[in-house]
């Protein structure tokens, strides 16, 4: 597996990194038999320290983690506790995946963009137009999975919307965290159906 350990403002030393690759390793060597890449970025805001952790698996799925603490290695090891909670949850289907998917989810590409916030109605600037303007324009992954592996999926990284393309028909579907805790699935229908 390939470590990628940095700091944003600040210096990781050789203890550190070495701290990282054990404790990930044990951690996804329990649950994932199949990790490519893990990327852990330390940063600090305030007193704290931030570990962001993710994980590349060669199946195609992602697992995210994010911790706080005064102390580095404290901030690290919370991360990784979460991580592993987060796998022990799915284990029984993330082996179930990787048995059943001997090749990796289809990606496909997608544009992504981030667009300027609305003024305030009270504002005295008007919008001029009904366009909204776009700040900026990446590159979104779509995967190819069922909708169980997609709420799966949106559950390890940690993000509060998938959108992902329905194995079973092709079509683009998106799954979500609704407010009230409970998770909702878009699947939009054409006009034969």
């Amino acid at each position: 597996m390939r470590y990628q350990i940095s700091g944003k403002q600040i210096d990781i030393g050789e203890a550190l990194q070495t701290h990282v690759q054990t404790e990930m390793g044990e951690t996804l060597s329990k649950y994932a038999g199949r990790p490519t890449e893990a990327i852990v970025v330390f940063s600090k805001t305030g007193h704290e320290f931030v570990a962001e952790a993710v994980v590349h698996l060669s199946t195609g799925l992602t697992v995210q983690a994010t911790a706080r603490d005064p102390e580095i290695y404290a901030a690290f090891d919370a991360c990784c506790e979460k991580m592993d909670k987060q796998l022990r949850r799915y284990k029984r289907r993330l082996k179930d995946h990787h048995r059943d998917r001997p090749d990796p989810v289809e990606i496909s590409g997608g544009g992504a963009y981030i667009l300027a916030a609305t003024t305030d109605d009270n504002d005295e600037t008007e919008q001029t137009s009904d366009v909204p303007v776009i700040v900026a324009e990446t590159e979104a992954k779509i995967p190819s999975l069922s909708v169980g592996e997609a709420v799966m999926q949106m559950e390890l990284a940690s993000s509060p919307v998938l959108v992902f393309r329905n194995e079973k028909h092709n079509r683009i579907n998106v799954v979500y965290r609704r407010e009230d805790g409970n998770i909702g699935w878009v699947d939009p229908h054409t006009r034969e159906e």
